[in-house]
């Protein structure tokens, strides 16, 4: 009985710390993606001759960061 009361409660504690956890990288993914890889891709389109796709993608991007932080 109290190895299946053990068993319940350590899942139930990990369960959650492994929910924070990926709450945290998911957070933490977004950060980086918007920060880094969105600006370097942009970029590198430019460089690469494909301004026609990186302008698109700039407008589309700063016109739902202005509708969501309004």
């Amino acid at each position: 009985m109290f190895t299946f009361l053990f068993f319940v409660l350590f899942f139930m504690v990990f369960g959650k710390m492994i929910g924070f956890a990926f709450r945290a990288t998911w957070g933490l993914m977004k950060v980086l993606l918007y920060i880094v890889f969105l600006p370097l891709i942009l970029v590198g389109l430019v460089f690469g001759g494909l301004l026609y796709i990186a302008f698109p993608v700039l407008l589309v991007v700063g016109v739902v960061s202005l509708i969501a932080n309004a």
